[in-house]
């Protein structure tokens, strides 16, 4: 007598009309990520993305009531471990589409950047999974050494939406614990993510970069931390027509002024001081040794008063403040490393030793920010109510001063026709009096009832 719940309907409501408006399963086709008999990658998909939300993990779903009606834990790991499903095709897809719909609410002299980093992806408890490396955190005070990978991260921003674009667990060559698998198919996706894996970032970087650029996915600026601001790197992107603004350490990289090489601490003594000396210290004209020319501006460290940082800028017509302010942007990939790994159980939420279930469950958890973020930009800008809204902003534009004073009238008119006789010859002996003391050009806009009193 109860009807059996269809399995394509376990969404929430709210979480479901944002799938259907970003098209999230037409993406998962696309990449390639489907299967021929049993359950469909789609409901396996959105059953793994609903996990965190239900507030479960895998082994509790499957300890729960609703055991029964799911899938078993062998069909969730094949899933996770198909190497041949194309998850960075997929998520590229869906944060191009997201971007699309984001610029729309925002005004087009907006800088909008890509944002690159790379965080600590631990498995420290872990012996057997594959690329397994031992690497060094530098991003964290205790400067430690883990077990794990480098989840190198390019992500994109306007300023107050940000959107994980793509990503790439490094491993190590020389501290490398596990090699790749000899059981994996060399012609497929999941391999080429390997061998990317033993690559170092400076030389990811460039292709990552290029790839969301052919998606169609449109910015002005790359923002970088001082780890990957390297001249080299630099180079290379200004000739993909981006402009780099990141932070430098002092280094043997050198600067050319005046037909001289001199170093950063040079460079700073040689800058012209600020009228800001409170923030923003100095800033100078220079080129790089490889001849790209930048901007370099040096504000208050502070941690350190009696310090300074370096910003480096290769658009040259960009003022300091400026500068300074696109750099800030930078932030926004600090937040989201955060919140997938505190609430949407990056790294916790399933423990597989392979490869390729280490990259589609962290490409899961990044579409599951995407859909927060856009929920998020849905809920806070009035522009996302559509069209209704634009029309109606229209009507207001196009509605002048004459034709609301007509309107006005016929309100009077319609007042006037529903009161009694006193009351009609009271309002109508005022308005009379109101319309004679009218000028002659509004008059003219209301000629019946200007010959009516």
């Amino acid at each position: 007598m109860i009807a059996k719940n269809n399995p394509n309907n376990q969404l929430p409501k709210e979480i479901k009309a944002t799938f259907k408006e970003l098209n999230v399963f037409r993406h998962l086709r696309n990449a390639g990520i489907t299967k021929s008999f049993g359950f469909s990658c789609a409901y396996i998909f959105q059953l793994i993305f609903c996990l965190i939300f239900e507030n479960k993990n895998w082994f509790r779903a499957l300890e729960s009531k609703q055991s029964g009606d799911i899938p078993a834990k062998d069909t969730v790991y094949r899933f996770l471990n198909q190497s041949t499903f194309n998850w960075r095709r997929f998520l590229l897809s869906l944060a191009s589409q997201t971007i699309v719909k984001v610029s729309k609410l925002t005004r087009h002299d907006r800088p909008k950047v890509f944002i690159l980093d790379d965080s600590s992806y631990d498995r420290n408890r872990s012996k057997d999974v594959e690329l397994l490396a031992r690497c060094f955190d530098h991003a964290s005070q205790k400067m430690r050494f883990y077990k794990g990978f480098r989840m190198l991260t390019l992500g994109w921003s306007d300023g107050s939406t940000f959107l994980p674009v793509d990503f790439s667990l490094l491993s190590s060559k020389k501290s490398q614990i596990n090699g790749i698998s000899e059981n994996v198919d060399k012609r497929s996706s999941g391999y080429k993510r390997r061998k990317e894996a033993l690559q170092t970032a400076p030389e990811q970087i460039p292709g990552m970069i290029a790839g969301a650029m052919k998606a169609g996915i449109d910015a002005s600026y790359v923002l970088m931390d001082s780890w990957f601001t390297q001249q080299p790197l630099i180079k290379n992107l200004t000739d993909q027509g981006l402009d780099v603004i990141g932070m430098v350490k002092k280094l043997k990289q050198r600067y050319i002024v005046d037909g001289k090489r001199v170093s950063l601490d040079q460079l700073y003594r040689l800058a012209k001081p600020s009228a800001d000396n409170k923030r923003i210290l100095r800033s100078i004209h220079t080129t790089q040794a490889n001849g790209v020319p930048v901007k370099v501006v040096f504000v208050r460290n502070r941690n350190k008063k009696s310090d300074w940082l370096a910003i480096l800028s290769t658009d040259c017509t960009l003022s300091d403040q400026e500068i300074i302010r696109i750099y800030g942007m930078r932030w926004d990939i600090e937040v989201f490393f955060k919140t997938t790994k505190s609430l949407l159980k990056l790294q916790k939420e399933f423990q597989s030793r392979s490869y390729d279930a280490l990259i589609s469950h962290t490409t899961i958890v990044f579409a599951r920010y995407i859909v927060l973020s856009w929920q998020n930009r849905c809920s806070t800008d009035d522009r996302t109510l559509g069209g209704m809204f634009y029309e109606l902003c229209e009507e207001v534009h196009d509605l002048d001063w004459a034709v609301a004073l007509q309107q006005l009238i016929g309100l009077l008119e319609d007042t006037l026709s529903k009161s009694n006789k006193k009351m009609k010859q009271l309002i109508k002996s005022q308005l009379q009096q109101w319309l004679a003391g009218l000028p002659n050009y509004i008059k003219a806009y209301l000629p019946v009832l200007t010959c009516e009193s």
